[in-house]
């Protein structure tokens, strides 16, 4: 991994900090994201998280358009599934303001927009964060200046994620600026990964978003770690109505995205049709909403042996 940026590993008998366990790269946004960050944690300490930073909606959309900067909503999400188990802090990332002009924003949104503004650097922001959090590991976004998710459907052009993720039939998905820079720690965390991650998450607003960036592309497409595809549960709402796994991996494939291996729990979704090896098993809470991280782990730490 590369050096800098969030606290990482364990803390030895001289004082100083250990990295343990190979080093995971998981891609995406949101909750999905997150869900995969808390699996991953539990087998390594060597985690960077490539983050979708094309949010305009709510108080990220808010906070991007009043101070120029890129969307933090995500970029929290996945600080709070590293920090340091039982952090007051990481608890209040989450608290959510109800009154007269904070109504909406997060208190984590917040702090990251003035990190952000102090700091001059995105990169340099999140490291902050994780150092504040006790993160373990490392949230980078996957590009460090805002852009714009716009989609080619049924219907035509749109553009905006919030508009993207109430559309139905997407063929495909780019961003505005159409070659954003990545950062050079998120280049370097794919080219020593030794597991590659995508998902869950909204297929084009989150995923396919973060792989938009083309040197994001290009660094997943050109490592030699295992590359593996985390499907959602079941379609969700607009963007994917009706796609079973095997649309989720077309979908994939269409925008270049080489993975070698698929995870899913096709008790909500149907497996469909796949061109790539597939580990069906069960991985939700029970609740069926969302993925459970211990069993997400179990299964993502056996598959790099």
């Amino acid at each position: 991994m590369s050096s800098g940026g969030g606290t990482q590993g364990t803390t030895g008998t001289n004082g100083s900090r250990t990295s343990n366990g190979p080093r995971v790269v998981a891609i995406g946004g949101g909750h999905g994201l997150a869900a995969t960050l808390r699996a991953v944690r539990t087998y390594t300490d060597r985690v960077t998280a490539i983050v979708s930073v094309a949010d305009d909606g709510g108080s990220s959309g808010r906070l991007r358009e009043l101070l120029h900067i890129i969307p933090p909503g995500d970029l929290r999400t996945c600080l709070v599934a590293l920090a340091a188990p039982g952090s007051p802090l990481a608890a209040a990332f989450d608290i959510r303001f109800h009154e007269d002009e904070l109504t909406g924003h997060s208190l984590g949104n917040l702090i990251l927009a003035g990190l952000m503004e102090s700091t001059g650097d995105p990169v340099s922001a999140l490291d902050e964060a994780c150092r504040l959090l006790g993160a373990t590991g490392r949230v980078l976004p996957s590009t460090t200046e805002p852009v714009v998710l716009k989609a080619v459907a049924d219907c035509g052009q749109v553009t905006g994620q919030v508009a993207v993720n109430s559309t139905d039939h997407i063929h495909r998905v780019s961003l505005v600026p159409s070659d954003p820079p990545a950062p050079e720690a998120a280049i370097t965390a794919l080219a020593e990964a030794d597991q590659i991650l995508l998902g869950p998450g909204s297929l084009f607003t989150s995923v396919l978003a973060a792989v938009a960036v083309p040197a994001i592309l290009e660094g997943i497409n050109a490592s030699a770690a295992p590359r593996v595809y985390i499907c959602n549960l079941r379609a969700q709402g607009h963007e994917t109505t009706g796609f079973d796994v095997g649309m989720h991996v077309q979908a994939l494939l269409d925008h270049g995205v080489h993975v070698d291996q698929v995870v899913c729990d096709t008790t909500g979704i149907a497996l469909g049709s796949s061109s790539l090896p597939v580990v069906d098993v069960p991985l939700s809470r029970p609740s069926g909403l969302a993925h459970d991280p211990a069993r997400l782990a179990s299964v993502l730490s056996d598959l790099i042996g």
